[in-house]
């Protein structure tokens, strides 16, 4: 059984940081990836990493200032958030694809990955 789980959500002011956590289990992935949703708007893609070549991709909102990463021993996927701004403020979810994809695009769509996790909240004060 696949599962996912995730966790290092919470409260920070603006300009600080947070780790996100994402522990999978069940099977190995071609990539991993976060989502986030806030209140009233659409799931937006944040980051994802291929797990082979450590690939990464980011959004353009994140970019500089979120790190992907990834632990293979421990297949757990990290999101490191430095200088966090009130707009980050959303339900961060974890996700993973069995399918490699050859175009980055493909792993800033959701409907590219097979399995979710719960999400976290992250809220950012200002």
């Amino acid at each position: 059984q696949v599962q996912l789980v995730e966790s290092g959500g919470g409260l920070v002011q603006a300009g600080g940081s947070l780790r996100l956590s994402c522990a999978a289990s069940g099977r190995t992935f071609s990539a991993m990836g976060w989502f986030r949703q806030a209140p009233g708007k659409e799931r937006e893609f944040v980051a994802a990493i291929r797990w082979s070549a450590s690939n990464t991709f980011y959004a353009d909102s994140v970019n500089g200032r979120f790190t992907i990463s990834r632990d293979n021993a421990k297949n757990t996927v990290y999101l490191q958030m430095n200088s966090l701004k009130p707009e980050d403020t959303a339900v961060y979810s974890c996700a993973a694809t069995k399918t490699y994809y050859s175009g980055n695009y493909y792993y800033r769509m959701p409907h590219s990955y097979d399995y979710w996790d719960q999400g976290t909240q992250v809220t950012v004060s200002s």
